[in-house]
């Protein structure tokens, strides 16, 4: 049997590896408008999409360019944008939209300090609260985060391949050191990469109800031009979507939105675990402050210390059902975050008093080192 040779070596960053995922994955149309530091994203974008039949467009601003990203969406094309925080608030008028008329797309947010304009160039994390409430009203989202180059890849595909499952908007954060850093990665076969494409009508037009329910909760999605004809809309709509003030259709039509993710947890929700077995002291970290974690739990298990680390690639839904058993094994937790402690209330509360959480926080727009880590931990 031959050998099938290893796939191709580049040296990327962060933002690189995330074009060469959405590609992989199947994306074949980005509209964006540059912004620091998630510009490189779109300049790659611009020059590989076409290259591959797809499309590339710059717009007037980041309300636009999620407007037509939905579109091209509902037209059959996988679709991407990317931005950071002034424009992901920007975005979270159509961000709604999406979740409400059910439309899969994937948005790219690398952080960066704020608010406002902020730190421009320097790193953080304070949009992961944005990320699951900056839209209004009552939705489900998903939400990843990548640490690593290689993450980069590896989470974009993820978030396709969860947005065309789920029928529902993906957002990816990175953040300014993440996208920044360039790595050696071995980028797979293109055969060697799962992707998954939504599911389609299978019955004549006649027969097609957009919004039906069914035991996924994820009803097939038509592609506009194959002859199926459903209303889209931002409103609280029945199963063909037309708008309703029916009790009994909100209910069920809300009910459903919520049971397509809910029920789907342990397919969504992932984490990366390290020396958690035996762990006194846990770390629980996610983008590029995991990345000192890992080195500062090494360190800590020289010199004695009991540590493990929890990495959370899935930011949203919150991974509950995989944090909880260890966190309650565990005699303190740290959770070391580029923020004043967003991702910390979570822990606290799904921690409920049995296990100690602490905080290190820092919002400088400087990276949480391994030593600032590991002397907590010892000290812990």
């Amino acid at each position: 049997m031959t050998k099938r040779p290893p796939g191709r070596q580049l040296l990327l960053q962060g933002n690189e590896a995330i074009v060469e995922g959405a590609l992989a994955a199947g994306c074949r149309f980005f509209a964006g408008y540059p912004i620091t530091p998630a510009t490189e994203i779109s300049e790659a974008m611009s020059y590989r999409l076409p290259a591959v039949d797809g499309a590339f467009i710059q717009m007037e601003d980041e309300i636009a360019s999620l407007g037509v990203v939905i579109g091209a969406s509902l037209a059959g094309v996988k679709s991407m944008t990317a931005t950071s925080g002034p424009g992901f608030s920007l975005m979270q008028e159509n961000l709604g939209f999406a979740c409400m008329a059910e439309v899969p797309c994937v948005i790219v947010n690398v952080m960066r300090g704020g608010p406002s304009t902020g730190l421009p160039t320097r790193v953080s994390q304070g949009d992961v609260m944005q990320a699951r409430w900056g839209t209004h009203g009552d939705h489900p989202i998903i939400v990843l985060a990548a640490s690593t180059t290689r993450d980069c890849f590896t989470t974009t595909v993820r978030a396709f391949n969860l947005s065309e499952k789920y029928r529902t908007p993906v957002i990816l954060l990175a953040d300014e050191v993440v996208a920044h850093t360039r790595e050696k990665i071995c980028l797979p076969h293109p055969e060697e990469v799962e992707v998954i494409d939504r599911i389609r009508p299978n019955m004549p037009p006649d027969w097609y109800i957009p919004y039906e329910d069914n035991s996924r909760g994820v009803p097939p999605m038509s592609v506009f031009g194959d002859g199926y004809r459903y209303h889209v809309t931002g409103l609280t709509h029945d199963v063909r979507g037309f708008p309703t003030e029916r009790s009994d259709e909100i209910a069920a039509f809300m009910g459903r939105l919520f049971r397509k993710i809910t029920q789907h947890l342990l397919d969504i929700q992932q984490i990366e675990e390290e020396m958690t077995e035996d762990a006194e002291v846990l770390v629980i970290a996610y983008g590029c402050v995991s990345r000192s974690a890992r080195r500062a739990v090494r360190e800590a298990r020289e010199r004695g210390v009991k540590a493990g680390l929890i990495q959370l690639i899935t930011l949203w839904p919150f991974p509950r059902q995989a944090v909880e058993p260890v966190l309650r094994r565990a005699r303190v937790a740290l959770v070391p975050e580029l923020n004043m402690g967003q991702m910390s209330r979570e822990i606290k509360r799904i921690s409920q008093g049995a296990t100690r959480i602490e905080t290190l926080n820092r919002v400088d727009g400087n990276l949480i080192t391994p030593g600032q880590i590991l002397t907590r931990l010892v000290r812990m």
